[in-house]
């Protein structure tokens, strides 16, 4: 199954729901930002899991999660950031 990068971003309106959504994602990803997560490796069947877990958290009125593919190739340095040329949004 082939490999990628992904950039995970939210918005969540609610402490507790911003804790839950947090807590899951600092299982799968390295956190790079305080609502910013870089999941490394990822399939589309891991990304697809994280949004099943984080579709029952969040209140899709008030919350925002975008999930964006990172190209492997392009220039990644996690000390000053990451480079985002074109990135993709992934729908599960």
């Amino acid at each position: 199954m082939k490999k990628f990068n992904a950039l995970i971003c939210y918005d969540i309106a609610d402490k507790k729901r911003l804790a839950k959504v947090a807590r899951n994602l600092e299982k799968v990803s390295i956190r790079i930002q305080k609502s910013i997560f870089y999941y490394i490796d990822a399939t589309v069947n891991d990304i697809q899991e994280i949004v099943k877990i984080l579709v029952d958290i969040i209140d899709d009125e008030k919350d925002d999660i975008r999930i964006y593919k990172v190209d492997k190739n392009s220039s990644i340095n996690l000390k000053s950031g990451i480079n985002l040329k074109k990135p993709n949004i992934i729908r599960g």
